[in-house]
């Protein structure tokens, strides 16, 4: 495996850097602290191509694999978590999802509006009472003719408002049976789709976070994605991918905290010297430095095996795993680094330490991963 970057990765590295300079970085903390989610900023984001980084260019995506898709979210996150949080969200899961199990012509009808960001796209598995135990979801889906009746609610939903479309998981079985779960795709607008609250949350809070809810909400049958009662099983596999993204948008972090870090220990002086030149703060630099690296390798590992078709699981939850427990710690010593002034918001580190936290609570928290490392290993 070659960990050099290729030429499409610098490009993509270095276009991101200068979007989100200009784009980004000046509102970043206003759209923070007013919890606003840009949707302009990532419809342009869209004509970028970094909306549909894994669609093939004729549903007129970018046609790129998983170590150019590390790279964008990687880069928009080491500037912005949530706008890398809403990115990665869009791109693995509602998109990867019907990338992954749409019929050809529902992916004429739906990806392309996806991959350009004239669509936002939200993904919904995860209820009130049903975050990790999710065969125990209780929105439910029921044949009525050739249509299906959605009643139920999804909590924690990416881009739950403001999303035009979304890839929806109901009961369309027995409780807790995995053969039970159905995958539909349901358009904004569709009578009997409302939004519901949004989460005023810790960090990530310029990525929307909020509520879907489904009141008799009549979906036609061509809108099912895959065979009825292969929901679940979809959505294991599309978490696989997503869960290499999360390790991304991780990495992102951490590196914008430890660049934060470097750069501030080598400026601040006390004792008539920088700050980097105690042994302290240097080994917070050299802890931070490497895990980061190591973070880095076991996620270009996972991107390696998906981009070539092979079994990904236990690498995937690896990488998610250790990429964000890094992440915590990456933006937890950043913010020692900076001492008084990394717990105010004048300084960048304060909002890389909020923001990392979901990092090992989205897409699996670090417990499931390792449930899930431990499986594939012992079994």
């Amino acid at each position: 495996m070659n960990n050099d970057l290729t030429e499409n990765q610098k490009m993509i590295a270095d276009m991101v850097r200068d979007f989100g300079e200009r784009e980004i970085r000046p509102n970043l903390m206003k759209w923070d602290e007013e919890q606003f989610f840009p949707v302009d900023t990532m419809k342009k984001m869209g004509e970028l191509g970094l909306l549909g980084v894994l669609v093939p260019e004729k549903y007129k995506g970018a046609g790129f694999g998983y170590n150019e898709y590390y790279t964008a979210v990687s880069e928009v996150s080491r500037i912005c978590g949530s706008i890398g949080l809403s990115v990665a969200a869009h791109n693995s899961l509602c998109t990867g999802h019907i990338l992954s199990f749409a019929n050809e012509e529902q992916k004429q009808r739906w990806l392309p509006k996806l991959a350009t960001g004239e669509w936002i796209g939200a993904w919904g598995l995860t209820e009130s009472n049903t975050g990790s135990d999710a065969l125990r979801m209780k929105t439910t889906a029921v044949k009525d003719g050739n249509e299906w009746v959605l009643n139920g609610a999804k909590n924690w939903i990416t881009h739950g408002i403001s999303g035009d479309v979304a890839v929806v998981l109901a009961r369309s079985g027995d409780l807790l049976d995995s053969r039970g779960i159905s995958a539909f795709v349901v358009e904004r607008g569709t009578k009997g789709f409302q939004a519901g609250k949004k989460e005023n949350k810790l960090g990530m809070r310029a990525s929307e976070t909020a509520e879907m809810i489904f009141e008799d909400c009549r979906i036609p049958e061509e809108n099912v994605l895959g065979e009825i009662g292969d929901g679940f099983i979809q959505a294991m596999k599309v978490l696989d991918g997503g869960r290499i993204s999360i390790a991304a948008l991780s990495l992102g972090i951490a590196k914008g905290a430890y660049d934060a870090a470097l750069k501030y220990s080598k400026e601040r002086e006390q004792f008539g010297q920088s700050i980097s030149n105690f042994q302290a703060i240097a080994f917070k630099i050299a802890d931070m430095a490497t895990e980061i690296e190591a973070a880095e390798l076991l996620t270009l590992q996972a991107a390696h095996l998906k981009n070539n078709g092979k079994e990904v699981t236990k690498q995937s939850a690896m990488a998610k795993y250790y990429a964000s427990e890094v992440c915590v710690r990456a933006a937890t010593e950043a913010v020692q680094v900076f001492g008084g002034y990394g717990y105010t918001k004048d300084f960048p580190v304060e909002k890389f330490y909020r923001d990392s936290k979901l990092c090992t609570i989205g897409e699996g928290t670090s417990e499931i991963q390792k449930l899930v490392i431990s499986r594939k290993i012992l079994n």
